[in-house]
């Protein structure tokens, strides 16, 4: 009979040594913080796509062999940039950042742009700020949604959409301003 209250006796304190020892473990290696505030941030400004005249600020890096699958839209093309984004859709706007990156023609059959950015602020609050997009630019259509997957500063750990609406193009010369409306989700 002694044997039958032994068995139990010994395994309830083995899960009782099992739980004093996962409790003991170190973590002070990992912390988390649960109480963080979601902020949202709107922005809106201009991105000034500059291909022409004797200080471009886009500059065609790779062009591809001319074909008939690449000659409408460009396919395997990459342009690097150093865009001013501004206030206004002028070029003599207020300069609140820059659009560092490149963009490439990534459609055999219709013109979609993959842009890897980095939009780095330079003004009030988010001086030193940026936040990263990666996304499918459907340059050839008014109104465009592109994924936003990180960011610096005041965007650390951001996520959200940038919605691009083109403000003007000149066909001859491909210089480009686009209206930016930017939603960022981050934590505080």
């Amino acid at each position: 009979m002694a044997r039958l209250f032994t068995l139990p006796a010994v395994l309830i304190l083995l899960i009782l040594l099992t739980i004093q020892e996962t409790q003991s473990q170190d973590t002070s290696w990992a912390k988390r913080d649960d109480s963080g505030k979601e902020v949202v941030t709107n922005l809106q400004f201009y991105f000034h796509d500059i291909l022409s005249g004797n200080n471009p600020s886009a500059i065609p890096v790779v062009q591809p062999p001319r074909n008939r699958t690449t000659s409408l839209t460009g396919f395997g093309s990459m342009t690097m940039v150093d865009d001013p984004l501004t206030v206004g859709p002028e070029s003599t706007s207020k300069e609140v950042g820059r659009a560092r990156g490149l963009y490439g023609s990534a459609g055999q059959t219709d013109f979609g742009l993959i842009m890897v950015m980095s939009y780095v602020f330079t003004d009030g609050v988010y001086d030193g700020s940026s936040f990263s997009l990666l996304s499918i630019n459907q340059a050839a259509n008014q109104v465009r949604e592109m994924a936003i997957v990180g960011g610096t500063g005041l965007f650390r750990l951001a996520r959200g959409y940038a919605i691009a609406q083109t403000y003007s193009l000149d066909l001859a010369t491909g210089d480009a301003v686009v209206g930016y409306n930017v939603t960022i989700s981050t934590y505080i």
